[in-house]
């Protein structure tokens, strides 16, 4: 029988926050030693019939989401991010063309965020309010990042990832929704769930596919219930896409991260959307503070 998402202290069902990072499968970090960015117009995209996929599902299932989408993406295929916006999904900001913040300096970063939001507002006509970093690169080092994000209209970023990973990671952040400075931006960070004193990750991207479904519903199925707050999960279009082109010369972590289990992503995730309750980050973190200020 499908879990069910546990009552809030309200007594209502907690609704666990669904997102979709909107990328290319040859814009991953992973691939920068061995994609060159001027090749990116060349090669086959497949991310807007992936995306298409993923509202039928999503439509199938009842779920609303948040899109995280690249200003790249969004400036050649405006179609797409008008079905999306269309199906009653969020649109938010994924930076412009996946430049890690790290590689970024602040006027750098600041001119990013704002022509990415610019634009994506443009053709959704909806304010952006949610961010993302390209391989949530935000952590200890950078966190001027977020009161540039405050100072550019946004109001929510999901931009550090609470663990210690060798590509990113703030492992002394909070787990749940923090507010770190005082501009009153909020920070909402990829679930993960704490085990013998160390947090692991349970809120999607390749976890999801190296962890057997039963250890991420059962992660998840801890949070809502014995800690009493929302999940946080997220995917990219390529995971759905075992027929993607694949890419030479890769180092065996590399292709062992991006490849696992890509054939099987979509038969878990329809079971991930029947078992628990979902919607836009939006809506479960923005407009819950709202009413309890």
């Amino acid at each position: 029988m499908p879990a069910q998402s546990p009552p809030n202290h309200k007594g209502a069902r907690i609704i666990n926050a669904m997102s979709v990072d909107v990328e290319e499968y040859f814009q991953v970090s992973a691939f920068e030693k061995h994609i060159d960015r001027g090749d990116w117009e060349r090669l086959p995209g497949r991310a807007e019939a992936s995306v298409d996929r993923i509202l039928a599902l999503f439509s199938d299932q009842g779920v609303k989401a948040t899109f995280f989408t690249l200003g790249w993406m969004a400036e050649r295929h405006p179609k797409m991010v008008k079905r999306i916006v269309d199906d009653g999904h969020e649109l938010a900001s994924h930076g412009w063309s996946h430049v890690r913040v790290t590689e970024q300096s602040p006027g750098e970063f600041r001119q990013d965020v704002v022509r990415t939001r610019s634009l994506l507002e443009d053709l959704s006509g909806q304010p952006v309010r949610g961010y993302r970093a390209a391989s949530y690169s935000i952590g200890a080092d950078n966190l001027w990042a977020l009161d540039i994000l405050g100072e550019t209209g946004h109001r929510y970023s999901s931009s550090i990832f609470p663990i210690r990973h060798d590509l990113y990671g703030m492992p002394e952040a909070p787990r749940f929704a923090f507010r770190p400075g005082e501009g009153g931006l909020l920070e909402v960070p990829i679930t993960t769930v704490e085990l013998m004193g160390r947090k692991i990750p349970c809120g999607g991207g390749g976890w999801f596919r190296f962890f057997p479904y039963r250890f991420s519903r059962w992660a998840i199925d801890r949070v809502n219930r014995r800690e009493r707050q929302p999940a946080v999960f997220y995917f990219h279009p390529w995971e759905i896409d075992s027929e993607q082109p694949r890419q030479q010369g890769l180092g065996l972590k590399t292709r062992f991260r991006h490849y696992l289990n890509l054939e099987r992503m979509e038969q878990r995730l329809t079971r991930l959307l029947q078992d628990f309750s979902w919607g836009r980050m939006d809506s479960i973190f923005l407009e819950s503070t709202e009413s309890n200020a």
